[in-house]
């Protein structure tokens, strides 16, 4: 099985995304998986970790472990070792870009991609959301100009055919993303706090905390860019009939197989 759950946001320390986290946690199929974190979007804060922690580890009975990549720099042997013995990675949120240059940087990208063909669940929030996509619409750039930035596209592993967004429910950020939308085409799919979407083999699911949070289809046909909800069933659906072909953007289903503290995680993605 290969699974990936990406989540567009929400406030870890206090549970908001909890009914997804369970979901994440019940894919591996085990009682006490090893679940590994990379907090390396947001430099390895120790909150992170300390969140991690508790709501995985404590709650959900995992065994947790940390790879940190920003505060020391691991043997690659160790690297492999730990990604390629979980049974769930789950991502953090803070800055896509600088997280996917390192990850390249020291194969980790790769190593990610042989995990998920190797049946580790993949997950993560906001930027360990979109990281899994072939491109992310991100808001990297305002950590290093707050006063002067927009909002760019940076490639991701590939691993779900399509533009992701996190946070659509945050200010402006729907704005942003249909308009990245309008002017690079392409198929994408948004993500608003407290939601997911879960990606099982060749199906998928809109797994939601709360009645209102929801992910949308979103796409430019005709010079228009339409804004389509993506409808919650219990069942799982096909992904082909998500991910199909859009006038100006691009078809198929995925690319994978050919190649501050109590806020964790950060809204930065």
């Amino acid at each position: 099985m290969q699974a990936i759950v990406a989540i567009g946001g929400g406030d870890v320390a206090d549970l908001e995304t909890l009914p997804i986290d369970r979901h994440v946690v019940r894919l591996t199929g085990k009682k006490r998986p090893r679940a590994l974190l990379l907090p390396t979007a947001n430099g390895d804060a120790a909150g992170n970790c300390k969140v991690f922690k508790t709501v995985y580890g404590n709650r959900l009975h995992c065994r947790t472990e940390v790879l940190r990549l920003v505060s020391r720099r691991p043997p690659a042997q160790e690297i492999a070792r730990q990604i390629l013995s979980a049974d769930l990675v789950y991502v953090s949120g803070g800055c896509t870009l600088k997280m996917l240059r390192l990850w390249r940087r020291l194969g980790v990208d790769q190593l990610l991609q042989r995990a998920w063909r190797q049946g580790v669940v993949l997950s993560g929030i906001s930027a360990g959301a979109v990281c899994w996509f072939r491109y992310a619409h991100s808001d990297s750039m305002s950590l290093y100009n707050r006063d002067d930035w927009s909002f760019i596209r940076v490639r991701g592993l590939g691993l779900i055919n399509a533009v992701a967004c996190p946070h659509y429910d945050g200010r402006n950020r729907d704005k942003r993303f249909r308009g990245l939308i309008r002017k690079r085409g392409g198929l994408g799919i948004a993500l608003d706090n407290q939601c997911a979407l879960a990606v099982v083999d060749d199906t998928y699911r809109v797994l939601s905390a709360t009645e209102t949070a929801n992910a949308y289809r979103v796409f430019k046909q005709e010079g228009e860019v339409i804004t389509e909800v993506i409808e919650r069933r219990s069942a799982w659906s096909p992904l082909s009939d998500l991910l199909t072909h859009v006038p100006g953007g691009y078809a198929g289903s995925r690319c994978g197989r050919e190649t501050k503290e109590k806020n964790w995680p950060q809204k930065s993605s």
